[in-house]
């Protein structure tokens, strides 16, 4: 009998088997299709090597301010798929190998749950102690008339050699909104229906407002309040038909699926008691068990965020808690980024939340238009946001959109785990000149004391 069974060998499961396996635990992971998942086949590294390339494009038209004159003359989108997909094969053999180095073996099928510590792949019966499950998300093709002729999928978008003219994209999620970036960037016309009254409806109003700028400024038409009605496809074109308070029609070449939905179905989950959310993910409690004792859940298989590292932070308290442990997940510590440009890094609540939750809020601004590396740069749009709670200085969250966002938000969220308050933030050295001195310099402003802000 094997002591962990890890369903799943995504960012989540790869890690949850390499951590069971440190633990000296006798570990079998099974996967159905390639190791890596969605993340590193058709997710987060591939769409980094589009926006890498989409980051070059706008640097090298910049570069006239810099007293650089390097006209694109052009752009081999082979090139930059056959880039992608060196990248994937490259981390993809990399995971492998490090399996087989931790000692876990490796099997090939789709895994059904028979009970608690029976996985039947492929007519072969495993026994097991416990179970992680980490069988990640699929696209999800919106139920519209006649949207599967016009539809483009963000895996469709990631092996594009030529870039459609014109593209709906249906939602303003993290997903859609990068994608919207990546391809107004290089040259697609690109229009956004937002469901919500905003895009990135989640986050904190003032990051969305700067996103949306931002987007508009690349050349993203956005419409809020939209949802995609109809789908008709004729020889000039598709023509959708958005409902929302004043129903509208435009005509595109594509419309972007971007939607996705946990892998959990025809798993034997139901016949075993383990209990499902209302967006079919997996329901599971802070030590990441579901309603069944001995099965772990993680990543896009529970739904909610679906982010690569909040899956392979889950893999390690799962695979913990799996060996004996009895730690708690940091829910609150999973951050959230964006590689536009400018980026977005964010963690913990939003100024709205805060205040829906009864804080006492003060909050701290610092605008990038005034840090020394960012004018250096030219890189100023955008600005660092903190949340905090009046009474003892709690960061409650930190809302960055600017350049290199995604690294700084870092150091936040650090600061949270180790109960740092603002005050505390304010008073740090950071080296100059950096992006991460925007940090200090609003938390000293949610004090109302930031040295190189003009008094109010």
């Amino acid at each position: 009998m094997h002591d962990v069974m890890v369903i799943g060998g995504g960012s989540g499961g790869y890690a949850a088997a390499i951590r069971a396996a440190q633990l000296g635990a006798n570990v079998i992971l099974a996967e159905a299709a390639e190791t890596g998942g969605t993340c590193v086949n058709r997710g987060c590294i591939p769409s980094k090597v589009w926006l890498r390339g989409a980051d070059l494009l706008r640097r090298l038209k910049a570069g006239e301010e810099f007293g650089i004159n390097a006209p694109v003359e052009a752009i081999d989108f082979n090139a930059v798929v056959e880039r992608k997909n060196g990248v994937s094969a490259e981390i993809r053999m990399g995971m492998e190998a490090l399996l087989q180095n931790n000692g876990v073996e490796v099997v090939n099928g789709r895994a059904t749950l028979k009970s608690p510590k029976e996985v039947e792949i492929d007519g072969r019966i495993i026994e097991t102690k416990k179970v992680i499950i980490a069988t990640g998300s699929s696209l999800c093709l919106p139920e519209v008339s006649g949207l599967d002729e016009a539809a483009m999928t963000t895996d469709d978008v990631l092996e594009m050699t030529a870039v459609p003219e014109s593209m709906l994209v249906c939602g303003a999620g993290y997903i859609e909104v990068e994608m919207a970036y990546l391809l107004s960037t290089f040259g697609c016309k690109v229009t956004i229906a937002a469901e919500s009254a905003r895009i990135l409806p989640r986050e904190d109003s003032d990051t969305s407002q700067r996103i949306a700028q931002a987007l508009r400024e690349n050349g993203v038409e956005i419409i809020p309040r939209a949802s995609l009605e109809s789908v008709k496809t004729a020889s000039e074109g598709t023509t959708c038909v958005l409902s929302g308070p004043k129903e509208r029609s435009l005509t595109v070449e594509k419309i972007l699926v971007s939607k996705r939905m946990p892998n959990t179905t025809d798993m034997g989950l139901k016949k075993i008691g383990v209990a499902l959310n209302d967006d079919k993910g997996i329901r599971v409690n802070d030590r990441l068990e579901t309603s069944v004792e001995g099965i772990f859940a993680i990543g896009d298989a529970t739904g909610g965020s679906m982010l690569s590292h909040a899956a392979s932070s889950m893999a390690v308290f799962a695979s913990e808690n799996a060996m004996g442990a009895n730690n708690h997940y940091p829910f609150h510590l999973i951050p959230r980024c964006l590689w536009t440009q400018p980026e977005m890094g964010t963690v913990g609540l939003s100024e709205e939340d805060a205040e829906k939750k009864g804080y006492d809020v003060e909050t701290g601004v610092f605008p990038y238009a005034i840090n020394g590396l960012a004018m250096v740069h030219n890189q100023v749009d955008g600005a660092v946001k903190i949340v905090s709670d009046a009474r003892y200085g709690e960061i409650l969250g930190v809302h960055i959109v600017g350049s290199n966002a995604s690294e700084v938000i870092g150091e936040a969220v650090t600061a949270i785990q180790l109960e740092a308050t603002v005050q505390e933030l304010a008073r740090g050295i950071r080296v100059h000149p950096t992006f991460s001195e925007a940090v200090v310099d609003a938390a000293r402003d949610t004090g109302s004391w930031a040295l190189y802000l003009p008094r109010s």
